[in-house]
């Protein structure tokens, strides 16, 4: 094993809240699965899971050398609930087999006002 790449985001939830406010089914359809949207709303702010898991997204496609106009976001999904694990789908399962992906691991954090993600891309030799 070896890492493929590295990739860190940091969100500022304020910005999360303003789009939620302004526009919240368009930005949860862009950039949400249904199950990140089901997880988030079980709390009473899901600003800051979304806002952790938008910037987990950022970060994963850092990780794999790609950016968001190359992936959509919502070809990444970012599981909820205890470790936070990786499923990728579309464009991004694409990028994760043509570069032997056999890992990425996601680390997330929120505090007050902002969230962010590390992640790291591990691939076969």
């Amino acid at each position: 094993m070896s890492i493929h790449g590295i990739g860190v985001d940091q969100v500022d939830l304020k910005r999360i809240k303003k789009l939620l406010k302004k526009s919240e089914a368009k930005f949860l359809k862009r950039c949400f699965t249904e199950q990140e949207i089901k997880y988030a709303k079980r709390f009473s702010d899901p600003s800051k899971r979304l806002g952790a898991r938008f910037a987990a997204k950022e970060a994963v496609m850092k990780s794999l050398g790609k950016g968001w106009r190359e992936i959509s976001w919502r070809d990444i999904e970012i599981t909820g609930g205890g470790k936070p694990t990786i499923n990728t789908f579309g464009r991004a399962l694409v990028v994760v087999e043509e570069n032997n992906i056999s890992n990425i691991h996601i680390s997330l954090s929120h505090e007050n006002d902002m969230a962010i993600a590390f992640a790291i891309s591990e691939k076969n030799n």
